[in-house]
């Protein structure tokens, strides 16, 4: 007995060290955690139970046989966020660089397998250098099993992704099919292929961080949801996002009371926006004055700044805010922001997050580099997640809601519940100055005659009392009424149930 809890000790010790203390030395003075540290700082005290600690690779070529590292690169199981059941992996790079193995594979599949059963999300920490190349194709299967459980888990239990250092070729993809994607400045990477066969294949000359950082990836792919400055920032921030989600798709999202009422009203909202109709104003702003506490957990704010997404709570609930912001390209939507905003519209959807939309949109951007990059398929995306959205749904027009964009952005007929509009909102096919010019087009060499046309039109159409009219519109209300008439449209729909037609799945234009 004594002998095999020696030889459990000792297995232990060797599965806790990983690649040896050489090797996470070398992690420590790149500023890196290694990744056990990293699950005990996410994770609380004494909540993790780890599975699998004596897994071993099967691999018996190039020497590996004499070397079988216990767990195999990756450390798996499950614990707690603020009281709340987690499935994690954190893969190890002091073990073969963190490399998938077969046996490293079957581990992350077990965990992701164990979590959609009981419904409860999946964290994993990534830090690899890809498959094992000692394993051939047996590392690419266990790749594709990762895949398929991605596939499977989507909408059903969140997934969140954390790089904490590279991520190439083939493990990009498990990441790409998560929820949410979060980087390490400086320390993280992401590319399906690497500088070396970039410079071999194309001749460009670039590195592993201009290729793949979390600079570009959070500002100009928008593959990376979030970029923080290091392993500790990374985590406790994640820990905080965890709070916002609920745990699976049959539950509701956490609720989280503070002292914030419901009924506080800030007047400062009523001069929010200005009184010239060109003036850019921060839409930021409104959302930090009715969120509960003014705190807003902001997704992507470096990527399609024309729209804003992100988390907040009213009267303790998740809500998902989306929002134009008229200080970037006056609000207008194009490609990057039309994909930015649906697919977060589809997350809330999956996982019962009532969403508010906050509305000031002169219309689709213009131009060819739009056109030619498909903007009519890639904002039909957008109009699809808002019609097949069955949560909660209320829609605040702040100031310009024109043309087609009105329609994408939540409007009644896309079974909008709840649409408010401000006083000075402006609800038309487009602006005055462009309607008049086309409905009086003969008129357009009499300056005074058209400027008469315009002032005409603004007085019939650039007001919320023709769609109030149509009953498009439910209320009129006053800017600093505005948190009191979402809380109440929320507790009024706490209930709410609504079922789209079977099917397998819509096809939604990729």
């Amino acid at each position: 007995m004594h002998d095999i809890i020696d030889q459990l000790e000792r297995k232990r010790d060797a599965a806790r060290l990983g690649g040896g203390a050489k090797r996470i030395e070398a992690q420590h003075a790149k500023g890196k955690l290694s990744a056990r540290e990293r699950l005990e700082l996410l994770l609380d005290p004494g909540s993790f139970e780890e599975w699998d600690m004596f897994v071993e690779h099967r691999c018996a070529d190039f020497g590996m046989q004499d070397n079988k590292p216990p767990g195999d690169g990756v450390v798996t199981g499950y614990g707690m966020i603020n009281g709340r059941l987690v499935f994690v992996f954190s893969q190890d790079f002091t073990v073969f660089g963190g490399a998938l193995s077969e046996a490293h594979a079957e581990k992350i599949c077990k965990v992701m397998d164990q979590a959609m059963k009981v419904g409860a999300p999946v964290i994993g920490l990534n830090d690899s250098g890809g498959a094992r190349i000692q394993e051939g194709v047996a590392s690419l299967g266990g790749y594709a099993e990762v895949f398929q459980r991605n596939v499977m888990a989507s909408g059903v239990v969140p997934q969140i992704s954390m790089i904490m250092g590279p991520c190439a070729g083939g493990a990009v993809y498990s990441p790409a099919m998560t929820d949410f994607i979060f980087m390490v400045k400086d320390s993280s990477y992401m590319f399906v292929t690497g500088p070396e066969v970039v410079k071999t294949v194309t001749h460009e000359e670039v590195t592993a961080e201009e290729l793949g950082g979390a600079t570009p990836h959070t500002t100009k792919s928008g593959v990376a949801d979030l970029a923080f400055d290091n392993d500790v920032e990374a985590i406790l921030m994640l820990r905080r996002f965890f709070n916002y989600l609920p745990l699976n798709n049959r539950d509701k999202p956490p609720v989280r009371r503070g002292a914030d009422s419901a009924d506080r009203a800030d007047l400062s909202l009523d001069t929010l926006v200005p009184d010239n109709p060109n003036k850019a104003y921060d839409i930021k702003e409104l959302i930090a004055k009715v969120a509960d506490d003014g705190d807003f957990f902001e997704l992507q704010p470096d990527y399609a700044k024309n729209i804003v997404i992100g988390f907040a709570r009213m009267e303790g609930s998740t809500v998902g805010i989306v929002a134009n912001n008229p200080m970037v390209l006056a609000g207008c939507l194009d490609i990057k922001s039309s994909i930015k905003a649906a697919r977060f519209v589809r997350f809330c959807d999956a996982f019962n997050i009532p969403v508010v939309t906050f509305v000031d949109v002169p219309g689709f951007m213009p131009g060819t580099s739009q056109e030619y990059g498909g903007i009519i398929k890639h904002g039909a995306k957008l109009l699809y997640a808002y019609a097949e959205c069955t949560v909660p749904k209320i829609t605040v027009i702040t100031r310009k809601a024109y043309g087609g964009a009105y329609d994408v952005m939540s409007s009644k007929h896309l079974r909008g519940d709840v649409n408010l509009a401000w006083p000075n909102a402006e609800i038309a096919v487009m602006g005055a100055k462009g309607a008049v010019e086309i409905i009086f087009r003969e008129e357009k060499k009499d300056p005074e005659k058209l400027a008469a046309r315009e002032a005409e039109y603004k007085a019939r159409f650039a007001n919320p009392f023709v769609a109030g009219a149509r009953g498009f519109i439910d209320d009129v209300i006053l800017p600093h009424e505005t948190r009191k008439r979402i809380c109440r449209s929320l507790a009024m729909l706490k209930d709410k149930k609504l079922d789209n037609p079977w099917r397998k799945h819509g096809n939604i234009p990729l």
